[in-house]
């Protein structure tokens, strides 16, 4: 095994063993229930029960009936591509790698299920539901080791192959640097859906570079280019605008997200969703 990916699993376990330590992950699940079946309201239900974004698509009120939860399934999904590549490195896809070990951990000490999804352009990785550490450090790998460059991801497609694969409402986190629309709506309705944003922080802060060849990781096609204070701002409008979308996409369909960027620590970060 590489010694960096050992270092990255040794962290991830004594993070999760000492300083998560009382934050598991059904403290994120609600009350500790389970979502069991959606259907439509009837007189003396509980009105906090209903969902409000279902029963205004449906015209009428609708709420999640729960039932008591002993055994989360948690699902972690890496949505993996040449974007993940920014500058002179691939921090992003380290950092992806980290977050996924942590929650994989996490669900191992908690006595819960867990699955891992990786999905790139090529081919889709899967790990059977399991509470083995041998599972849990395969998929760690996978994620580390995989080649992303020159690969696009077409997300779509990847949501709908992950929602045909969970038949058993799951705790679902989606991993992505989120650098272009995402629809979760259909993972939404079903699961409890987590989105964990990575980014460097150069991309959300970039500098002037002048004079400059640009590569485009995706299909190495390259640009000679002048990159100033004038494309700076352009890129930033670009760039708050997919974000203030993906904002409201989240806020519509209850989804949770915390941004982590690559220098972040990532269990001070996950922490925060537990709160």
């Amino acid at each position: 095994m590489n010694t960096a990916l050992k270092a990255l699993q040794l962290k991830a376990r004594h993070q999760v063993y000492t300083l998560l330590s009382g934050h598991n992950l059904s403290k994120l699940h609600g009350e500790g229930y389970d979502f069991s079946e959606l259907r439509e309201y009837q007189r003396g239900d509980d009105i906090r029960k209903i969902n409000w974004t279902i029963s205004a698509k449906l015209g009428l009120p609708y709420i999640k009936e729960l039932h008591a939860n002993r055994e989360l399934s948690i699902v972690v999904a890496a949505f993996m591509d040449a974007s993940l590549y920014f500058g002179s490195g691939n921090a992003k896809q380290e950092k992806m790698t980290e977050v996924a070990t942590i929650l994989g951990y996490a669900a191992q000490q908690n006595n819960d299920l867990f699955t891992g999804m990786q999905y790139t352009q090529d081919q889709t990785h899967a790990t059977p539901p399991t509470k083995q550490l041998y599972h849990i450090e395969q998929f760690s790998q996978t994620l580390y080791d995989t080649s992303l460059l020159n690969s696009t991801l077409t997300h779509s497609t990847a949501i709908q192959d992950l929602f045909k694969r969970l038949h058993k409402p799951s705790l679902v986190f989606v991993l992505s640097d989120f650098l272009e629309e995402v629809d979760l709506s259909l993972l939404a309705q079903k699961h409890e859906v987590i989105s964990i944003i990575l980014r460097d922080r150069a991309e959300e802060v970039p500098k002037k570079l002048g004079e400059v060849t640009l590569s485009h990781p995706q299909d190495a096609k390259q640009m000679d280019t002048y990159f100033g204070q004038r494309s700076i701002e352009k890129y930033l409008a670009k760039l708050k605008e997919n974000d203030e979308k993906l904002a409201e996409h989240f806020a519509r369909y209850d989804i949770r997200s915390v941004k982590i960027f690559t220098d972040d620590e990532v269990v001070s970060k996950l922490v925060g969703l537990f709160v």
